[in-house]
């Protein structure tokens, strides 16, 4: 087992030494450690807690099992991915952020944020249900939310959400919807299509207090395309 861990690693630092750019600066380090093409993408997956190596391969589409397997052992060898067994009776091994890789989530976040100004960035398509969790935080306006105090429940499938809106911030909780005031239920780009997109309720499911799912859906506009 040590052995095998060991060959990991130098498998890992010499990807690293391939990508190295000889910069200080730390963005330059930055980019050594999240700049590989999926990497980033494979952290804001793990931004709300631990997730089976079946899931992340569902929902990140495109990647292939063995960039998945690479990606996740770099990110482990750069102390930002660990893995652990959940206890019984799962009783299965699972992939989660370290704290520190938690730390860059928020910028992860962010740079997502500015992309999506750009004219080119295409919203129809597919969003896992991390990453649209993720762009309610991100696009939460502050000013729309103001006087707000309301639990808001999220159902994608096999993943739950309980998000509760506050002082014009959005805390998220990944576990099971109970004591909400709405519930949205549905595939993650169609409750996405309803929130950010103006699409109509009827799309998806919508329980609870209607008046205050209205508003919700009207709490994060969009950035500014670029001219």
């Amino acid at each position: 087992m040590a052995t095998m861990k060991l060959e990991k690693t130098t498998k890992a630092r010499k990807v690293d030494e391939k990508r190295r750019f000889d910069d200080a600066c730390g963005l330059a380090h930055a980019l050594e450690l999240l700049g590989e093409r999926w990497a980033m993408l494979v952290l804001r997956e793990l931004a709300y807690g631990p997730r089976r190596f079946s899931g992340l391969k569902r929902d990140l589409q495109g990647i292939s099992a063995n960039v998945l397997t690479q990606r996740l052992t770099e990110l482990e060898a750069r102390g930002l991915v660990r893995k652990i067994r959940l206890p019984a009776p799962a009783s299965v091994q699972v992939y989660e952020a370290t704290e520190w890789g938690l730390e860059a989530v928020p910028l992860i976040a962010s740079l997502g944020r500015w992309a999506a100004r750009s004219p080119f960035h295409d919203p129809t398509l597919r969003m896992s249900h991390v990453s649209v969790i993720m762009s309610l935080q991100t696009l939460l306006s502050p000013a729309l939310s103001e006087g707000l105090d309301a639990r808001i429940g999220f159902r994608f499938g096999e993943a739950d959400y309980v998000t509760w809106l506050h002082d014009g911030r959005l805390d998220v909780q990944r576990g099971e919807v109970r004591d909400c005031d709405v519930v949205f239920a549905g595939p993650p780009s169609a409750v996405a299509a309803v929130i950010h997109g103006g699409a109509p309720f009827e799309t998806i499911s919508v329980d609870g207090d209607i008046a205050l799912a209205k508003r919700f859906v009207k709490l994060f506009p969009l950035p500014p395309k670029v001219a």
